[in-house]
């Protein structure tokens, strides 16, 4: 089973259950304190936004979505 998120701004809604995978990266095995993963996605209209979650042990200790620019994504993607 996938688990939805999903987080509101102002003018959008980010839902990790109708936008797409662009690139998911992880660290660590399943139950690792400081294992993590990131996952980029793009909505239809084209906006950008990363998912966030990790161990206890890790930078993501809270799960976070953060919009992203297509300039700062497209530099994400290179980066990771």
């Amino acid at each position: 089973m996938v688990k939805t998120v999903k987080t509101k701004t102002k003018t959008t809604t980010y839902d990790t259950n109708t936008a797409s995978v662009v690139k998911k990266v992880t660290s660590g095995a399943w139950g690792d304190p400081a294992g993590y993963e990131m996952t980029m996605y793009v909505t239809e209209a084209g906006d950008y936004f990363l998912y966030t979650f990790g161990g206890e042990a890790s930078a993501y200790k809270k799960e976070a979505i953060t919009a992203y620019t297509k300039a700062k994504a497209e530099a994400w993607l290179k980066e990771n």
